[in-house]
């Protein structure tokens, strides 16, 4: 091959309001604030392909990778739902271990996100042994919680 993939730098997710969603990711969550950046005009056209684009950004440092948090105040046309479903073509998710399963259900309910189900423990696979359970946030981006056996 001519390149390779030196690393995983960040994961994206759009969000409707950034200052909640930082405020959930920083201080619920315990991720460290990074940057923040405004881009608009031509610089962001070009790089998200959406002529027109203003975004609003928030980095945030997880441990081993960060979370890069977009509010989109530009096109004016842009779709302001998420009714996506984990089984729906082009969804996508983040995968998070934690240390307490429990105890991070019982934080983020707090703070208005939403269990897809109940936690199951898997029993087949390279995974088995480790609770999982999906999560859903207020703006529908669904987050994946692991916590090793």
């Amino acid at each position: 091959m001519e390149f390779r993939i030196v690393a995983a730098d960040h994961t994206g997710i759009t969000v409707s309001d950034i200052e909640r969603s930082l405020a959930f990711w920083r201080d619920v969550l315990g991720f460290e604030l990074s940057h923040r950046a405004h881009q608009t005009g031509d610089l962001a056209g070009q790089i998200t392909g959406i002529p027109g684009a203003e975004i609003l950004i928030a980095v945030l440092k997880a441990p081993g990778h960060k979370i890069e948090l977009l509010e989109y105040r530009a096109p004016a046309d842009r779709k302001h739902e998420n009714d996506r479903r984990p089984c729906d073509l082009g969804a996508a998710h983040i995968a998070l271990t934690v240390d307490n399963l429990d105890a991070v259900l019982d934080r983020i309910t707090s703070f208005g996100w939403t269990a897809a189900g109940e936690p199951q423990t898997l029993t087949v696979g390279p995974n088995a042994g480790k609770r999982v359970i999906y999560v859903r946030d207020p703006d529908g981006t669904t987050i994946e919680l692991m916590q090793l056996p």
